[in-house]
């Protein structure tokens, strides 16, 4: 069998969220028969997605009853970092709108939540002004610094950490303006040896400032994720967060409903403390994916404090819930690098003369 066999056999193969198969799609980069071996690179920008593993299986598949060994390798075409972190491949920043809706609780359950599915992430706390992710994951352990000058992030839960909470006392007001809250940043992203990353996910302050745009002007995001809890008035600062990264043309990953609905442990019953449903409504209004919803639950607010997240915790609907997002994330990063890719590999019709 040779390539352009292979090629046939893999044109059967679709891709379930752009609709064609990977070949027409541009998605199968390089293709090599050499004795009873194929060599397939394959251009999937999404490490432990769901979607992008039953795809390469499907790949295996379309080749299962040829005497063929299939050996696949997965080709990122850039980094999203950049070259301010040119070991991430996938940068997430996860945002909100408004402060008190629970965006650091997402972030770290993120973070862990991809680690526990074997990917290699880091978590990068950027809120300048309350930092608070090492509490979150019980990592009081301060970064080690090398005769080079860079720091060694300290690891919790698989995860790389830097936070401003490292480098500032714990009880002391950070009162700084725009250009030095650019410069430590940029500081911070440049001298962690981070290491090769298949995400590092960005905890933002809350709101639209100097923090979000140091981030979006320096480095390539991936994505980002929005939180909002599902009453208006954080619907109505959700909205801001949207047209932020639409004017910086990042892509939107979808939105997370936070403390939507409150179980009662004694009687069972459900309460909708903030409203209910404002988030899906909020996606589906602005064409947005919805990540799911997590409930209003203790467990979540313990696991906080005591630093241990609630996504690893199997036994918790919390975690559960938590798991469902952390999955839909990382197929939508998929998504969004595949759909990059297809773009790139499907030619411009040429301009009608004048």
């Amino acid at each position: 069998m040779d390539e352009a066999a292979v090629r046939e056999r893999l044109a059967t193969v679709e891709d379930p969220d752009l609709g064609d198969d990977i070949v027409s799609l541009g998605l199968v980069r390089d293709v090599t028969v050499e004795d009873e071996t194929v060599s397939i690179t394959l251009a999937l920008g999404a490490p432990y997605s769901t979607t992008e593993t039953e795809m390469a299986a499907r790949v295996r598949e379309a080749l299962s009853d040829t005497d063929l060994e299939v050996e696949l390798d997965a080709e990122i075409e850039e980094g999203s970092g950049g070259d301010i972190l040119p070991g991430v491949e996938n940068v997430i920043a996860v945002a909100s709108g408004k402060g008190g809706v629970g965006k650091s609780t997402v972030a770290v359950n993120l973070a862990a939540g991809l680690a526990e599915m074997g990917a290699r992430v880091g978590l990068f706390d950027a809120d300048v002004y309350g930092p608070n992710v090492p509490r979150m994951v019980e990592a009081d352990e301060p970064p080690r610094a090398t005769e080079e000058e860079t720091l060694v992030p300290p690891e919790q839960y698989g995860v790389k950490l830097m936070s401003m909470a490292y480098l500032v006392g714990e009880d002391d007001p950070v009162i700084w303006r725009g250009p030095m809250v650019h410069k430590v940043l940029t500081q911070l992203w440049e001298d962690v040896e981070w290491g090769y990353l298949d995400y590092m996910v960005v905890d933002l302050p809350p709101g639209t400032g100097d923090t979000q745009l140091t981030l979006l002007q320096s480095v390539p995001v991936a994505g980002a994720v929005i939180v909002t809890t599902p009453q208006e008035v954080a619907l109505d600062d959700a909205r801001k967060g949207l047209e932020m990264f639409g004017e910086h043309d990042t892509p939107v990953l979808g939105i997370v409903e936070n403390m939507a609905g409150f179980v009662c442990p004694d009687c069972g019953s459900q309460h909708a403390i903030f409203d209910e449903g404002g988030g899906e409504a909020f996606a589906e209004a602005h064409e947005m994916p919805f990540l799911g919803s997590i409930p209003l639950d203790v467990a979540v607010r313990e696991g906080g404090d005591d630093g241990r997240p609630i996504v690893l915790d199997d036994d918790a609907s919390a975690g559960e819930a938590f798991r469902t997002v952390t999955e839909r994330v990382a197929n939508n990063v998929g998504i969004v690098r595949r759909r990059s890719v297809a773009d790139a590999a499907t030619p411009t019709a040429p301009a009608d003369d004048a």
